[in-house]
């Protein structure tokens, strides 16, 4: 089980990682987007949830504090998925099935960010 968790969390961590980095260096087109979908002070927003990703993301890859960043991940989704992700409010049905899949998508990464709190820590291979 050791080499499997770790490789996951590897896979599991990067992905944050990348997703985050987004945020960062897509910053005008992401608080564009986020405006138009009514979000107050879209740029601090953008770059709040990249840091969610990110600090998740590290900690989910190293094992470093692991529910701090699941909490970090938890607080992402919960708070952006709705949001941004709310294919009720689409009327176009091209839009809406991409926001539909984006929004079960997320869903489904919040379960399996959910089941990292069933790990007991320290995790295998955990820095600190």
């Amino acid at each position: 089980m050791g080499i499997a968790f770790v490789i996951g969390r590897i896979i599991v961590g990067l992905y944050y990682i990348y997703s985050a980095a987004g945020h960062f260096f897509q910053l005008k087109g992401r608080a564009a987007y986020a405006g138009s979908k009514g979000v107050p002070a879209p740029a601090l927003a953008v770059l709040g949830s990249g840091v969610f990703l990110l600090g998740g993301g590290l900690s989910i890859l190293t094992g470093f504090w692991p529910h701090v960043g699941i909490g970090l991940i938890m607080l992402f989704f919960v708070g952006v998925t709705p949001v941004m992700h709310d294919f009720w409010n689409v009327q176009d049905p091209q839009e809406r099935m991409g926001q539909m899949i984006n929004f079960t998508k997320n869903l489904g990464l919040l379960g399996s960010t959910l089941m990292f709190v069933a790990i007991p820590v320290p995790w295998p291979f955990s820095v600190g």
